[in-house]
């Protein structure tokens, strides 16, 4: 793990524009594996954060990712 923990506790809030938008956090370390996984419906909001066990999270369907680098529309 990299000695810079910056990253950790960083939050983004992501937005379903659609029913069934799948957010998925992967584990940190060595083999990098599913941990969680929750599914939005339209409209539905979640605030999420980077831990010492989730080193990436991958957003699935139609949504609206705000994050301290700027705003993703997964549809563009």
């Amino acid at each position: 793990m990299p000695t810079d923990q910056s990253h950790l506790g960083e939050h983004f809030v992501i937005k379903a524009k659609d029913n069934g938008v799948h957010v998925i956090g992967l584990t940190r370390g060595q083999d990098t594996r599913f941990h969680h996984t929750e599914k939005l419906d339209k409209g539905e909001v979640m605030i999420v954060q980077f831990t010492e066990h989730t080193s990436a999270i991958k957003v699935r369907g139609k949504a609206m990712i705000w994050t301290q680098h700027g705003v993703i529309d997964t549809e563009e």
